[in-house]
């Protein structure tokens, strides 16, 4: 890299940081109504707020969405929405995106974060990996999201894919969920946000178009736990072989 660019593209990070601050306490207003109303009516209200506050900050920063097969999510069918993670812009990405109020397994330790841990509590189901009782809840809490109706929005990866490989092995509680609820699978993939937040440079970023793609969903019923290993891993061909043919 070109010693103008690494320069410019750490301004760059720094002012979106700025502005993600600016914009994130603006946000607090509504995303502190919000909490003051019970699931499902606090994500009704917290989805097209997110979605308002990115729509607003990603163009700022010069990062456009564009959502392709969202034809796919039928009226008043919920799903399981399986997305691949690259990079830490997939969070502010894929829940707004996601069409319809949804939630996310999230790691207990973001909401610690002054502030900030106000607006990721606000929409997600907050676990802590290291305690099993933790674990067990949010199970119970993910169920509990299907039956209300809502879309629950995994990264069945686990963490950010780190490596030169489409996608890492995926992890079965995804495809768990969507069998014990009997509600089919969306495929999700996002392209481009590795480009705009590489995990291999610090406080550095760059503008890049985001691309979102949903492929046909995948149902479950009629499946039972034992399948889940065999779901997985059609999920996991089907991701695989369209991120490879359309990035």
């Amino acid at each position: 890299m070109n010693p103008i660019k690494r320069i410019l593209g750490h301004l760059y990070f720094f002012y979106g940081m700025l502005l993600f601050l600016i914009t994130m306490v603006i946000i607090l207003i509504p995303v502190g109504i919000a909490l003051l109303f019970s699931e499902p009516k606090r994500a009704r209200i917290i989805h097209p707020t997110y979605k308002i506050w990115m729509s607003i900050f990603l163009p700022l920063v010069g990062c456009r969405v564009k959502r392709k097969g969202k034809e796919y999510f039928e009226p008043g069918q919920n799903y399981v929405v399986v997305v691949n993670h690259n990079s830490l812009v997939d969070i502010p990405v894929s829940m707004p995106w996601v069409p319809g109020p949804n939630k996310t397994l999230a790691k207990i330790e973001m909401a610690r974060i002054p502030l900030f841990g106000i607006i990721y509590r606000a929409g997600s189901i907050l676990v802590d990996r290291k305690k099993e009782r933790s674990r067990s809840e949010s199970l119970t809490q993910m169920q509990d999201t299907l039956k209300m109706g809502l879309h629950l929005t995994l990264y069945p990866e686990g963490t950010r894919n780190k490596t030169d490989k489409p996608l890492q092995p995926f992890y079965e509680g995804a495809f768990m969920n969507a069998i014990a609820a009997q509600k089919p699978v969306m495929p999700g993939l996002i392209f481009g946000t590795g480009d705009i937040l590489p995990h291999n440079m610090k406080f550095w970023a760059w503008p890049h178009t985001i691309r979102f793609d949903f492929l046909p969903p995948i149902k479950t019923e009629g499946m039972e736990l034992k399948d889940k290993k065999q779901l997985k891993e059609q999920v996991f061909r089907l991701m695989e072989q369209y991120y490879i043919n359309n990035r």
